[in-house]
């Protein structure tokens, strides 16, 4: 199965690792370039904007979006 993850903090990170050791194929994107690069080196499949992103993933897309959440008074 191919997936798409936005998002490669700690969690998104290691949700790509364990998904790609399952024999998963993911597309990955984030804000930060050299968290890209160190996924697409183990495997992933890097992209370095949204659209390019978007044009590597088959139809139908699956995306997984992975996003901080801060709560009122944090941060």
């Amino acid at each position: 199965m191919q997936l798409g993850m936005i998002g490669l903090g700690r969690m998104g990170a290691n949700m790509v690792r364990r998904l790609e050791k399952a024999g998963h194929n993911c597309v990955v994107y984030d804000r930060s370039p050299q968290t890209v690069q160190q996924l697409a080196a183990d495997g992933a499949t890097g992209s370095n904007s949204l659209d390019d992103f978007v044009a590597k993933l088959q139809k139908p897309r699956a995306i997984w979006l992975m996003v901080f959440c801060l709560h009122e008074g944090e941060g």
